[in-house]
């Protein structure tokens, strides 16, 4: 972050790339590439694609790395698409797996970690003190929490249960099957019934004692009791409606600017911590951490989901304590809902979700430990639904509005299938959009399509190609807004798995003041990132609601608002909905209801990306056949000595081997500014650094292929160090 030029930025980087832990090498490079101002345009690939082991079962790689050199480069598109069972880290026989599509799901844990890029704890003030940034915090993990407890109903599974007793055993066990690419040793796993115990661990500095937590969080619970918290210099500060939530939501996962660190502690971050090092506390086993603390896979733990919820109770004590929405606050004069329907594509049943299962593909190869020979694709399956509209009809009685239209979801019944009162739902509800609407006067009929959700990013984007479906590489605008759209919550999971019954439902929509609850933007030219701006804000800019995030349910309901119905308001409308689910596996191709496949990505209007369509080099008449096979040729391009062509690259005329981009030479210093080390390079902005054996794209700086010391590959064992969870 402190170099002062992009030269000097990308030249430290290319120093630094096979010298430090490849882990700590991504987190910082891609926070830096995220908040400063002249890298904005940089592109930065998804972590799952740098570090796929991560997120799919080890096994897997060892059928990449056959495939990868059974086939050459020429007969890429004939290798076999690896298969990822759906049941590879437990069985049904454990209760907790029922809700693994939901723990497990690559967009899922991705948006996890993009939220902490974005967000980190440790910075320049300009880079961590982001708008509303501790309130934000709150939500997207109170969020997290809800649509988590959400599906353990789907599944006949009871809510979760915060984590209290930090001296009981933890009964719920995680065995990840994870591998680590980079150092070659499997992720830790964790038996059921293990307790927390003393951290000490010399070698990583790190000492945690489990009377710390407990001091922590009795300092949280007296400060919101008192209504006001302890700054450093002995002052306090009030606990408001306004501020609140967002101080409390700083210091809960704290910096060094946040509110008194010293005595709030680290509660959030250290039980993280401890729970990832609770098979080997004193590092007499030479262990690292496992799965939770490490945020790119962190959600993968049931251990992870009982952390959020006693943290999301703390932060429900404040909230409990403010005073409750009056009707003038709930209601928009003149503005009545007179009825909502959902419309899903492929039924006629009105207001009835669809989910099922789909079959998608990724790419593998750029995190693979061994030469690259191309795409090394395997397929996973995922939670999806159905495409949906939301209707929903409404009188303005006066003149031309501009409304803010606010859309959640939450289940009717609890548990024991009976109607869950409105102060246990209100935390139940989950976001499915929010949006501008112009009402004339009169009846108004809004019609909203449901992947234009602005809390959702489409599948697309989540596991984005590097090569395609971006803004050139001159459009500055367009890829900062696209690096930083690449958080949000992922569309395939944006409706609950629900069941085969038929799971009963409320959809709830709000119509309010846009004029009074919308932030407008100070940069009205690059809006694209405004469609994922519930959980992830908008870079440069304000939060664009001014309202409490969770809104009109952040706070208990007013005293005679015992029911839903009693809550309501003219302009809020409710409907049951059942979502019902389909046990079927469907592959993802580009005509089932979605955005085709391969795409090309539109800066003007990204929820309908221009098509481009997907070619089966195996069926097209148009390709000549190989000489060698008697197969499509998959690249008919011309050969200049009428050999056939085994590297998918036209012949070279010299008879020379075409050979790909050096790394790095790590022998080489990196440059001292006219203070005996070679001058700064010269940066393409579409090309990369243009010296030799520097790479030639700055997304090179993340192919790990085993062009690093091994001796410095060892995961981290201090988890803060690459984006998890200790300081």
């Amino acid at each position: 972050m402190e170099m002062r030029t992009v030269e000097d930025f990308f030249a430290l980087a290319a120093y630094l790339r096979d010298r430090i832990n490849p882990s700590l090498f991504v987190y910082a490079f891609s926070v830096a590439i995220m908040n400063r101002q002249d890298t904005r345009n940089v592109r930065l690939p998804p972590v799952s694609e740098t570090f796929p082991g991560r997120y799919v079962d080890g096994s897997v790689f060892v059928r990449a790395r056959e495939e990868s050199y059974i086939l050459s480069d020429s007969l890429v598109s004939m290798r076999a698409t690896i298969e990822i069972p759906q049941d590879y880290t437990a069985t049904q026989r454990e209760p907790e797996h029922r809700v693994a599509y939901f723990r497990e799901d690559l967009g899922i844990n991705l948006h996890h970690w993009h939220w902490h890029l974005i967000y980190p704890f440790e910075g320049p003030r300009e880079v961590v003190q982001k708008n509303r940034r501790g309130e934000l915090f709150y939500y997207a993990h109170q969020q997290i929490i809800g649509r988590y407890d959400f599906e353990r109903l789907c599944n006949k599974l009871p809510r979760t249960v915060r984590l209290q007793n930090f001296a009981e055993p933890i009964p719920e066990a995680y065995f990840p099957k994870l591998t680590s690419q980079i150092a070659s040793r499997n992720w830790q796993s964790r038996p059921g019934g293990l307790r927390m115990r003393d951290i000490n661990r010399e070698a990583d500095q790190l000492k945690v004692d489990i009377a710390d937590l407990e001091r922590w969080r009795a300092r949280f619970l007296e400060a919101i009791e008192r209504g006001r918290v302890e700054s450093t210099n002995g002052t306090t500060i009030p606990l408001t409606e306004q501020n609140g939530i967002d101080i409390l939501g700083d210091m809960m996962e704290p910096s060094q600017y946040s509110v008194n660190p010293q005595l709030y502690g680290q509660l959030h971050n250290m039980l993280h911590v401890v729970i990832s090092l609770i098979h080997d506390p004193d590092h007499r086993f030479l262990e690292t951490f496992s799965v939770i603390g490490e945020a790119s896979t962190a959600m993968r733990d049931p251990a992870f989901y009982r952390i959020h919820s006693l943290v999301n109770d703390i932060f429900n004590l404040h909230k409990q304590s403010l005073p409750r929405y009056t009707v003038q606050q709930l209601e928009f004069q003149g503005i009545q809902v007179r009825g909502i329907e959902i419309s899903t594509k492929g039924t006629t049943q009105r207001n009835t979700f669809m989910t099922y299962w789909e079959k998608s593909t990724v790419d593998l190869s750029r995190g693979m430990d061994f030469f690259p020979r191309g795409p090394v694709f395997a397929r996973f399956t995922h939670l999806q639904h159905m495409p949906f509209t939301l209707n929903v009809d409404v009188t303005n009685s006066g003149q031309r509005r501009q409304a803010l239209i606010r859309v959640f979801l939450a289940p009717k019944l609890d548990e024991r299938g009976r109607d869950m009162p409105l102060v246990e739902q209100r935390n139940m509800f989950i976001e499915l959009d929010k949006f501008l609407y112009d009402l004339q006067p009169g009846a108004n009929k809004i019609v909203r399509n449901s992947v234009q959700s602005t809390v959702s990013i489409p599948f697309e984007q989540t596991f984005r190609d590097l090569e395609t479906g971006r803004p050139p590489a001159n459009n500055t605008g367009g890829s900062d807004n696209f690096n930083f759209c690449g958080c949000g919550w992922p569309h395939h999971m944006l409706i609950p798995k629900g069941n085969i019954e038929g799971f009963p439902s409320i959809l709830f929509v709000m119509i309010s003041n846009a004029e009074t609850d919308w932030t407008p933007r100070r940069n009205t030219a690059n809006n694209v990132c405004s469609e994922a701006a519930a959980y992830c804000g908008i870079r440069g800019e304000n939060y664009p609601d001014r309202r409490a995030m969770g809104y009109p349910f952040d706070r208990l309901p007013r005293q005679n608002a015992v029911t839903l119905q009693t809550f309501l308001t003219p302009n809020m409308g409710i409907k049951e909905v059942v979502i019902r689910f389909n046990d079927t596996v469907v592959d993802k191709t580009p005509n089932n209801g979605r955005e085709p496949r391969s795409q090309i990505w539109n800066p003007s209007n990204p929820r309908n990306p221009s098509p481009r369509p997907a070619i089966n080099p195996l069926s097209n008449p148009n390709i000549p056949p190989n000489p060698t096979n008697g197969r499509p040729n998959t690249n008919p391009r011309p050969n200049t000595n009428n050999r056939p062509n085994t590297n998918n690259r036209p012949n070279n005329p010299n008879n020379r081997p075409n050979i790909p981009n050096q790394p790095w030479n790590s022998n080489q210093r990196p440059p001292q500014n006219g203070r005996g080390g070679p001058n700064p390079p010269t940066f393409d902005w579409q090309n990369g650094p243009r010296p030799g054996g520097r790479p030639s794209s700055p997304n090179n700086f993340f192919n790990f292929q085993g062009n690093f010391d091994r001796g410095q590959s060892q995961p981290i064992a201090f988890p803060g160090r690459a984006g998890g969870y200790g300081k």
